[in-house]
Parts: structure tokens; sequence; C-alpha cells
């Protein structure tokens, strides 16, 4: 079942191009937050799967593209991201030691909503598509065996990151963790519908031009072992999120105004619009090109403040 919420934040259920309003289903839990609704919904899935099924089908759909798309789970308590999780297409050799950061709850945005770059002395923005896990009951310490028993559903992620702040000391916190710096969606996908998830797909798109391409199995850590990995450093709850991580080849700058989407196999794609009112421009080029190129480090800023040219 793909969950969403849409408009005023009515749940629904997504079912090709269409979208069915599911609230009918939810009757006592509509006079709690949004967040909350979604959580008691995945805590308490086996009592409300079916009324939620009888509600879909029952139900009249409207276009999904008629609608307002909101984050299906607008505020999560823990928002987790696996940091260099992928092999690079084997370029890398062996793996990197395992690792992850936390992105705050602010930082959640949906499908069309825009991620800001505010006025800060970023060296380049990017996005990062990534595969996310949503938590679907509290797990602590939980095996990579087990790991699968704990997950709800999945969803597509864009971890936001404004490069090279100074000082280089706390830089990958102000990097990762700024407002409308992790867009979700459009939906949440549960875990019965995605066949093999260590086997999907993974495509960025800016402006229409395809610049993101990998697949989940060249993870470094797999899920299983993500969630293991996670789960062993704090209490996760239904409803929080674990950011798989990315294959970096295809990094590139976001610039204001591009319309970047991502699509992870079966999760729909998300669609947001990037922001920035200093207005400043890179090469558009990707980490790969840049390194087949013989150049080192990320594109660097062409205009606008804090470029070269302005300093």
């Amino acid at each position: 079942m793909k969950l969403l919420f849409f408009d005023d934040f009515k749940l629904g259920v997504a079912n090709g191009d269409e979208v069915v309003d599911v609230s009918s289903a939810v009757k006592e839990l509509l006079d709690r937050t949004p967040q909350h609704l979604m959580i008691t919904v995945i805590e308490e899935w086996e009592t409300y799967r079916e009324p939620l099924e009888q509600a879909a089908q029952a139900g009249v759909g409207v276009p999904l593209d008629s609608v307002r798309i909101r984050p299906p789970l607008p505020r999560p308590l823990n928002i987790d991201c696996m940091a260099r999780n992928y092999m690079e297409d084997g370029t890398i050799s062996e793996r990197p030691p395992i690792n992850g950061f936390a992105k705050t709850p602010n930082s959640i945005i949906g499908h069309g909503d825009a991620m800001v770059l505010p006025d800060i002395a970023a060296t380049v923005f990017e996005g990062e598509a990534e595969l996310a896990i949503v938590i679907g009951k509290t797990a602590q310490n939980v095996s990579a065996a087990e790991a699968f028993d704990y997950i709800f559903g999945y969803t597509n992620l864009i971890d936001g990151s404004a490069r090279g702040i100074p000082p280089r000391q706390n830089a990958f916190y102000q990097m990762k963790s700024r407002e409308t710096f992790c867009p979700i969606g459009p939906f949440i996908v549960t875990a019965d519908e995605i066949e093999d998830p260590m086997n999907l797909p993974v495509r960025l798109w800016t402006n229409g031009e395809l610049m993101q391409e990998f697949n989940t199995n060249d993870m470094a850590y797999d899920i299983a072992r993500c969630v293991e990995f996670v789960s062993s450093i704090h209490t996760l709850q239904p409803g929080d999120i674990i950011a798989t991580g990315t294959n970096h080849r295809g990094l590139h700058p976001f610039m204001d105004g591009d319309r970047v989407e991502l699509e992870v196999g079966g999760l729909g794609r998300l669609a947001i619009d990037i922001r920035d009112d200093l207005k400043r421009t890179w090469n558009r080029e990707t980490r790969h090109a840049r390194a087949e190129a013989g150049a080192e480090g990320t594109s660097p800023q062409l205009t606008g403040k804090y470029s070269a040219a302005e300093a």
C-alpha cells in the first residue's frame, strides 16, 4: 500500500495516478497531529490495514497532480543517515568503517516543496539520492537477522548538503541539518510491495537530465546491517527514518530554479524545487565527470556571493 498525506494532511492511499481519501478508516485519529496519526497507523498496522484497504477500494480517486502532496512523515522523532555507505560502482576496494549522522525533524519537506540554500558560505549545494527505511516498531539492539521484522516500509529521500561551511570543526552539522534539507515522499510504500529492497534502481534527474543512477545492491552495509547498527546506537521508534546512503559519483551542484526528481524502484517520484535567493552558480558537472577530467573536489562556484570573483 502507498500511504500519503495530501492537501490539509488528509490520509490517502495512492493507486496509480490517483489518490483516495481514506480518512473514514481512521476517524478516531483525526484529532491527532499528522505525525501522530501516521505513527499510530504504523504501530497498529494489523488493526488498520484492512479498513484502509476497504476505504481505498470503496472511495473515489482524484488525480495526484490535482492535490498538494505533503510529507508522509512530517516530523519524525529520529532521522538517521548512513555515511559513505556505497562502494561507488566498485571504485572503492575496501568498505569504509560503518558510520552515520542525524538530521533534524525540521529538515523535512515533501513533494512539490522547495529545498532552500540560505545565505551561508557553502562551497557547493548538493542533494544525495537515497532509499530510506521507515521503522515499524520499537527497535533496540536489533540483530541483522531480525532487522526486516522492524521495517514498515520505504520512501524516497534527498539528503541536502551545503558543503564547505567554515569552521571546518563543526561543518558537518551545519552542512546537513538545516531546514528544508530532507525532502521525503511522496509516499510510504509498505514493505510487502517491495520484493527486494537490496536490488532497486536509484535515479535522480535535475531539470529532466539524469544525473545520479545506481542500484541499492552497491551498498557497503546492507539494509539489515544498517538497522542493526543504528539500533545499537539508540532506540528507534515507529515512524523513524534510516537513510541508507548514496553513490557519490553522480553528485552535482543544485542551483536556484532547478527541478529535482528522485525515483527509487517502485516508490513513486519525489519532485522538489531548489531556491537560492543569492542565485549563485556552479558548473553543472558530476563528481564522476570531474574525476574523469582529472579535477579534484567539487565543482567551484562561478558567480554570486562567496564566489572567488566576489571575494
